[in-house]
């Protein structure tokens, strides 16, 4: 559907409107969902919107899972402070997966030691509890020992 009024008032904002189902072959709902958009759709592009659509959820989805259970503690309702610590903190979440995800991509000292544990809330947990009884020199130092390429400092 095309040019729906988002709201029910004159002022409205007009969108384009659609819904996939997905059955499988005993007829059972395996997926629905809805999407709304700017662009024009029609039978030509719908399928191509329904495409762009579910991999947009998929996305979405798939980080705030990583949010929700590998470590970052995130749920859908942060529920701290009367009225701005809990986008202080959402925003602190925020912060440090977009700093771990470049990590995870451009940093090959982090990847070696990221790959020597089965989760990132493994890392985390290491990388906290190392840090609790170690001084590090430096971040590489520390990340070298998390990876199993350098001994830890001794104790001063």
């Amino acid at each position: 559907m095309n040019a729906v009024p988002l709201r029910n008032s004159k002022d409205a904002l007009a969108v384009n409107w659609f819904e996939i189902t997905i059955r499988n072959p005993a007829g059972e709902v395996t997926y629905r969902n809805s999407f709304i958009t700017d662009l024009a759709v029609d039978r030509d592009n719908v399928a191509e919107l329904a495409a762009c659509g579910r991999a947009r959820w998929k996305i979405e989805n798939g980080t705030f899972n990583v949010l929700k259970t590998d470590g970052y503690n995130l749920e859908h309702n942060f529920g701290h402070g009367k009225q701005n610590l809990a986008a202080l903190l959402v925003t602190l979440n925020l912060l440090a997966f977009a700093f771990h995800t470049v990590c995870d991509q451009t940093e090959p000292l982090w990847q070696l030691a990221r790959s020597k544990t089965s989760s990132r809330v493994q890392f985390f947990s290491r990388l906290a509890t190392i840090t609790i009884y170690l001084i590090f020199p430096s971040w590489a130092d520390l990340l070298q020992t998390l990876a199993f390429t350098q001994p830890p400092p001794r104790p001063p």
